[in-house]
């Protein structure tokens, strides 16, 4: 008669766990094998002499087994190669620290007494105009950019005169023919750090805090 063997005794060591991913720990495949196999025993030891298995059941029990098998195995090889990519993903990501981006925002941050920010057009414009708005909203600097074409567009603020408490933001008007043309704003920030949260990727900004790393809309 077929016995199934005990699994063996692993380490509690959670530390050992969650860093050594070849742990002798049994799986969910392992299990439900060990399940299968003392079934199908079970069935065999405990089957009708006269009326015994017939051997298309049997194939049948086998091969449902090797299907569920298989899909447990391709389910865990994926979420091993997404936990590698997000671990490559982040070692990339590093490289953008001390970098300066883009991100979709309204807040400038005065670097060495200049902010930068960029307009994404959704068409050619006639006429652009951004205005430079304190923290309360107040507006203390006008940008007349003249015509800009369709796409992105960047522009420089001087704020050496700038001494405000808080960060100074920006809007943006674009018309052709009297009618608007969308516009979305776009702001400069640095990278201070990248991390994983929730098996997404994020970055750390200087002026905003985190932002998910899809946030990033250039480097430059």
């Amino acid at each position: 008669m077929l016995t199934a063997t005990s699994a063996p005794v692993v380490s509690s060591n959670a530390a050992l766990a969650a860093n050594n991913s070849t742990s002798t720990k049994t799986t969910g495949v392992d299990a439900m094998q060990d399940r299968f196999l003392k079934l199908l025993v079970a069935q065999l030891n405990n089957q009708d002499p006269m009326n015994p298995m017939d051997n298309a059941q049997m194939t049948s029990q086998m091969a449902q087994m090797s299907t569920v098998t298989g899909i447990e195995q391709v389910n865990t090889t994926l979420k091993s190669m997404a936990e590698q990519f997000n671990t490559l993903q982040m070692l990339q990501g590093s490289n953008m620290v001390g970098h300066d981006v883009l991100v979709e925002g309204n807040t400038l941050t005065p670097i060495d007494g200049t902010a930068v920010g960029a307009i994404d057009l959704a068409g050619r414009a006639e006429s652009v105009k951004v205005e430079i708005l304190s923290p309360g909203g107040q507006v203390i600097d006008t940008i007349d950019a003249g015509a800009l074409d369709a796409g992105r567009n960047y522009f420089n603020w001087d704020a050496s005169a700038y001494h405000g408490t808080g960060s100074p933001s920006f809007r943006v008007t674009a018309t052709t023919g009297g009618k608007a043309i969308e516009a979305t704003t776009l702001a400069q920030d640095k990278v201070v750090s990248v991390g994983l949260e929730n098996g997404a990727m994020t970055v750390q900004l200087q002026g905003r805090g985190a932002a998910s790393y899809s946030s990033i809309k250039a480097i430059l």
